[in-house]
């Protein structure tokens, strides 16, 4: 199959149905590499698998989720790689990220970064101990929701996945403002890419941080979706299935309410029950 910079591709696909055959083309999401280099010291610090597009974004929340940069000023320049050695399609799946001068970047914690498929995960005490000596506040958001806006969520976000409707196959990360009000929305085929992209579009534009809003992310919160919520500052977390016990301390010391299983008019609370207001 060829490689394509685009977010979906078409296949020709068999379709049982009845007992009968009939042949039909679908779409596919597409997944790619995509290594992600710092300029100066010249290094890769990750090679993840993702959905093309918004890649720039991509790699300016990765980096601000994982303490290497702490605002958009840190970030010099952002570009594909120009090395002409390289086949053509193959130089957007290298961004080169140029740190402002005088940065001196940990580049350490990104060691288990070097491969990340889209089912990645992290587990450990030493993961949560990591976000500590990062000196992440607890998040004090007073934001208050009801249950019913929290039942709303889940309708939008299905509505605002564009890729979604298409191929079936991705996964999405969606930022609400207090009132229930979709914000901003990512798809990919990782969800912890759509929450970087979704993260670094909010840096690249100075809406950081998320103190009074909601996240919502498809599928289940990980240790790494709770990892970058506590970066930018998000005070609710909503998933459709379950968190992961990593995932629940990580809500726990830092503050955030978790919900899972958001589905129809029916949610569990994982951590932070104040902020979910009483009918």
């Amino acid at each position: 199959m060829k490689l394509s910079t685009k977010s979906k591709i078409k296949t020709p696909v068999w379709v049982v149905e009845n007992g009968k055959k009939r042949l039909r083309q679908d779409h596919l999401t597409t997944e790619e590499p995509l290594e992600i280099r710092i300029v100066s010291p010249k290094r890769t610090v990750a090679v993840t698998m993702r959905t093309p597009g918004a890649d720039f974004e991509l790699a300016a929340g990765f980096l601000y989720s994982e303490g290497v940069i702490s605002c958009k000023q840190d970030i010099q320049r952002i570009s594909y790689c120009v090395d002409e050695s390289l086949d053509g399609e193959q130089r957007y799946n290298i961004v080169n990220v140029e740190l402002r001068s005088g940065l001196i970047a940990d580049l350490q914690p990104l060691e288990r970064h070097f491969y990340i498929n889209s089912a990645c995960g992290v587990c450990g005490k030493a993961s949560i101990e990591a976000l500590r000596l990062r000196n992440y506040p607890v998040i004090s958001s007073q934001t208050t929701v009801t249950p019913e806006l929290i039942y709303s969520l889940t309708d939008q976000l299905r509505a605002a996945q564009s890729l979604f409707t298409t191929t079936g196959g991705l996964h999405a990360a969606a930022i609400f403002n207090s009132q229930g009000q979709l914000l901003k929305l990512q798809e990919d085929v990782g969800r912890h890419n759509a929450l970087d992209k979704l993260i670094g579009t909010a840096l690249l534009s100075d809406e950081l941080p998320f103190n009074h809003h909601i996240l919502m992310v498809s599928g289940r919160s990980s240790f790494e979706i709770l990892q970058k919520s506590v970066a930018a500052g998000v005070p609710i977390v909503c998933s459709v299935s379950a968190p992961s016990s990593l995932a629940v301390s990580v809500a726990q010391e830092f503050g955030i309410t978790l919900i899972g299983f958001l589905r129809g008019e029916r949610f569990n609370i994982y951590s932070g029950m104040e902020r979910i207001a009483n009918d």
